[in-house]
């Protein structure tokens, strides 16, 4: 019965014994532990880097279009040190709200524009930026068309059209439907235009001519993008750009 009682205290003692790692495997824990934290330090540092040059891609773009906020810049591809340091970025993505219209008699201000920018090269200064190439998209609320149109503008009944609406004492609402597309040098054009709703009397016939007559010009998109497409949704109408070598800087849009 002692003896039992001695093996059993000598197994407990054995049982919470911890023996020290060999020096070997010491030196692999430290080894990995520093290279662990040297990562973190250069993902950090990374970060911070493309901090910047999205803070400085932001600042350029704002001068540039006008905005009343700075968009948001995110700079793709890890790491960003060393493209800053070819003096090139992979691909930079903007998205712009609110870009007021200038030097037309029917500013349309594109509500948002998103813009993929390849080859953005980077310099000393904030004033401008180059790109290889652009793939952009511009958004037009039917509430921002509407007022630069002057008549009401809301989603068509079939794909790539809208319908256009006046109001008229006595005769209440005339709504008439088009199709929207591209036109040259960056224009919206109205075509094919049906009446959809009311009697097209004189008075409406006029106001809806001149609305949707001459194609709209979106005169506020970064200089070197050209319209390619344009399709409709049901909050509003986009345009789909695309250009070579796009220079951003203070004024550099099409007017």
């Amino acid at each position: 019965m002692h003896q039992s009682q001695s093996d059993e205290e000598q197994y407990g003692h054995t049982a919470v014994h911890v023996s020290s790692p060999a020096p070997g495997r010491r030196r692999k824990i430290v080894a990995v532990a520093s290279l662990a934290t040297l990562l973190v330090g250069a993902v950090v540092v990374d970060r911070v880097a493309a901090g910047r040059a999205e803070s400085r891609t932001a600042e350029a773009f704002q001068e540039g279009m006008g905005t009343p906020q700075r968009p948001s810049v995110h700079v793709g591809g890890f790491p960003v040190l060393t493209q800053l340091a070819r003096g090139t970025l992979r691909h930079v993505d903007i998205t712009a709200h609110d870009i007021p219209a200038r030097g037309t008699t029917r500013p349309l201000p594109v509500t948002e524009l998103t813009v993929g920018l390849d080859g953005l090269k980077t310099s000393g200064s904030a004033d401008e930026a180059h790109a290889r190439s652009v793939d952009a998209t511009a958004f037009l609320s039917y509430e921002d068309v509407s007022q630069a149109l002057g008549v009401d503008i809301s989603q068509g009944d079939e794909p790539g059209r809208v319908d256009a609406t006046v109001s008229l004492p006595l005769v209440g609402d005339v709504t008439v439907s088009a199709a929207v597309s591209a036109a040259s040098g960056n224009h919206i054009a109205f075509t094919d235009i049906r009446v959809a709703q009311g009697e097209l009397i004189p008075p409406a016939k006029a106001l809806l001519d001149k609305a949707l007559e001459e194609p709209v010009p979106l005169r506020n998109i970064p200089e070197g993008l050209r319209l390619q497409s344009v399709t409709t949704s049901q909050s509003g109408i986009s345009g789909r750009f695309t250009g070579e070598a796009v220079t951003f800087r203070p004024g550099s849009t099409t007017a």
